[in-house]
């Protein structure tokens, strides 16, 4: 198998929709970044310590890490208005203890990409990826008021942990960075309790519209 060079976006944008849809990477597990697969001098290979699995990333671990962070980026946006915003006062605290906690993730998420050697820059921006919470939801979110305000993060919400668990599971199973599988484990075990939460709150069960 051919090693993976990082970065490469239109690689990891399809690696991420793959991971959207249930991943079917893991033969990517296999392979070794650019770093690892470049040849080194003879005094290159005396002084640098010999790297471990652990260490290595593969296609789903950036496609990982690169749709993870926009995707809390964009939910803590949203999470902003509604603490300000929500009509209904748990609604208010929901929005406010779970952007602390994805605020928290954030910072994990970038430090990850920082040892990885990763830019911080969104290599999704333009693009609507499912579970993320879109300029137009945004907009949407500062017309709407009172009960119809918090129906729409409600649902955008849902969506958003949803999908960042599914793709988190995915991770799991299929990435290889052990710093990175982690991660992804506390990040489900969060959606896990968000969602529970989220579905006794008043407003949940309805649809938009």
């Amino acid at each position: 198998m051919n090693p993976v060079s990082l970065p490469l976006p239109p690689l990891l944008r399809a690696a991420a929709l793959v991971l959207l849809g249930a991943l079917a990477l893991g033969g990517a597990a296999g392979c070794s970044t650019a770093a690892d697969s470049a040849p080194r001098t003879p005094q290159e290979q005396e002084s640098s310590p010999t790297r471990t699995p652990t260490s290595a990333s593969t296609a789903t671990d950036v496609g990982w890490v690169q749709l993870m962070t926009p995707m809390n980026q964009q939910a803590v946006k949203l999470l902003t208005l509604a603490a300000a915003r929500a009509a209904e006062p748990r609604v208010r605290d929901f929005a406010v203890r779970l952007r602390t906690g994805q605020e928290a993730e954030l910072n994990r998420l970038r430090a990850l990409l920082t040892r990885m050697g990763l830019p911080g820059t969104d290599v999704h921006a333009g693009h609507d990826m499912p579970g993320m919470v879109t300029v137009r939801d945004l907009e949407a979110a500062r017309a709407a008021e009172g009960p119809a305000f918090d129906r729409l993060v409600l649902v955008r919400i849902r969506d958003h942990l949803r999908q960042s668990a599914q793709v988190s599971r995915s991770e799991i199973t299929s990435g290889r960075r052990a710093d990175a599988r982690e991660l992804a484990a506390a990040l489900v075990t969060a959606r896990e309790a968000s969602l529970a939460e989220l579905e006794r709150l008043p407003g949940a069960g309805r649809p938009l519209g």
